[in-house]
């Protein structure tokens, strides 16, 4: 059995199940921005907390920190908001689908933003084309764009969008420093911690108790879907390398419209799942081939995170 498949399947679960988890959590009555904010603070006390006990330290570069600002608008504050908003008018299995586009939006903003990636070829182009295809699909366009699910589908589609270009801009300008995953990890999810909480506030009101289930629900969402997912990735990345880490974006959406169905009793209509095969389908064709290894080398598990890997 490879070593990887039990922290691969753990990671694929915990990310696909965040969007049922956000439907829970919007379904009694939290505002978008709420989710948003305690997600992220509690994502944020998950890695400061592992931070301490692995008795690492923090720089105060300013440059890490404006950037890591950055990151966390398109990352984090913006997506996070727009997903929660969306599930209040359309399911979290259409939700699943839509973030499954994040690759294609990764690799659109990569070939604007890296040098590397200005020519992406006609078979990742035409992976582009069947991805918006696959969008439209989903979206059920000869229904309407006016229509509430097609706003809500819109806001998570722009969410994935903020994705993309949160991880063309992370490429350009974190991926070569060196702090350890975690610790940029925590300053992210720091950062967007404080912008939130800095318009929640005045935004959607003062919080109130939801119940238990829709607290229990953010507690998982942030602590393990904001925080210790960080780790999984990171020990996934290490130990089967970037390629199999970044194929857990095929897995999410079979989990997230399998928990959605299971738990919440949501329909599963057939332009959702021809629209997520497309998509599917899509973020295969734009990945890139792997560059050829010479005979009896050992596959590398450091490489930077590519177009299509995953950072939560």
């Amino acid at each position: 059995m490879r070593r990887w498949l039990p922290g691969f399947v753990t990671l694929s679960a915990i990310w696909g199940a965040s969007f049922a988890l956000i439907k829970v959590a919007v379904e009694a009555g939290v505002p978008p921005l709420w989710v948003a904010l305690w997600r992220s603070a509690l994502g944020a006390a998950t890695l400061w907390t592992i931070l301490v006990l692995r008795r690492e330290r923090v720089t105060r570069d300013r440059a890490l920190w404006g950037h890591s600002a950055v990151v966390a608008v398109l990352l984090n504050t913006v997506p996070f908001t727009l997903f929660s908003f969306g599930e209040t008018r359309v399911s979290s299995v259409l939700a699943g689908v839509m973030n499954a586009t994040t690759p294609l939006f990764t690799l659109l903003f990569a070939v604007l933003a890296v040098a590397e990636e200005r020519r992406p070829g006609a078979r990742r182009l035409s992976g582009l084309a069947l991805g918006f295809v696959g969008v439209l699909t989903v979206l059920g366009v000869w229904r309407g764009i006016g229509s509430g699910e097609a706003v809500g589908g819109l806001a998570c589609l722009a969410a994935a969008c903020c994705y993309g270009a949160g991880f063309a801009y992370l490429r350009r300008f974190l991926s070569g420093r060196p702090e350890s995953v975690v610790t940029l990890s925590a300053v992210q999810i720091a950062c967007a911690t404080a912008e939130l909480a800095a318009v929640a506030p005045f935004a959607a009101g003062a919080p109130h108790w939801p119940g238990a289930g829709a607290a229990g629900a953010l507690l998982v969402l942030g602590a393990a879907g904001t925080g210790l997912a960080y780790l999984l990735n990171l020990g996934l990345v290490r130990t089967a390398g970037t390629a199999v880490a970044s194929a857990v974006t095929y897995v999410m959406p079979l989990w997230s419209t399998a928990l959605g169905a299971a738990f919440l009793a949501e329909p599963v209509g057939w332009n959702a799942l021809a629209g997520g095969v497309l998509v599917i389908a899509a973020v295969a064709l734009t990945r890139p081939r792997p560059a050829p290894r010479p005979a009896g080398s050992a596959a590398s598990t450091t490489d930077a995170p590519g177009p299509g890997q995953r950072v939560r």
